[in-house]
């Protein structure tokens, strides 16, 4: 049997209360995207035009409750937030997106507006791309 990724899969009494939070954070977004895809089965199956259209009311409303943890979950994984800042809401495939981070030619989710650098450097003579 597989394992369950519902469940902690280490002692609660070694996980600090931050890890607790992000794992049901976690179970929280994948059990909302699960009912999305339950939704979308169900309105895709119905024949009935107004049930179908309260099913995808009801299956939009779990969009919203994945987005909003999802936004509390980055706000508090500073490398989940890299990642969602490099590969979300670009006009390029991620695949390229990625190649072009590989490369160098992207600025590794550091964007002027977020990271806090007023783009000039460190003092130890570091050059900001």
């Amino acid at each position: 049997m597989a394992a369950s990724s519902t469940g902690l899969h280490e002692a609660a009494d070694a996980l600090s209360p931050e890890v607790i939070d992000r794992h049901r954070a976690i179970v929280t977004i994948v059990e909302e995207l699960e009912a999305v895809d339950w939704y979308d089965q169900r309105v895709a199956a119905s024949d009935d035009e107004e049930l179908a259209a309260i099913l995808a009311h009801n299956r939009d409303e779990e969009k919203e409750h994945a987005a909003m943890v999802l936004e509390w979950l980055r706000r508090r994984d500073p490398k989940l937030d890299e990642h969602l800042r490099n590969y979300l809401f670009i006009d390029k495939s991620p695949l390229e997106r990625e190649h072009e981070l590989k490369a160098g030619g992207g600025r590794g989710g550091q964007h002027p507006a977020t990271d806090g650098s007023l783009g000039i450097g460190s003092l130890c003579g570091e050059v900001t791309p």
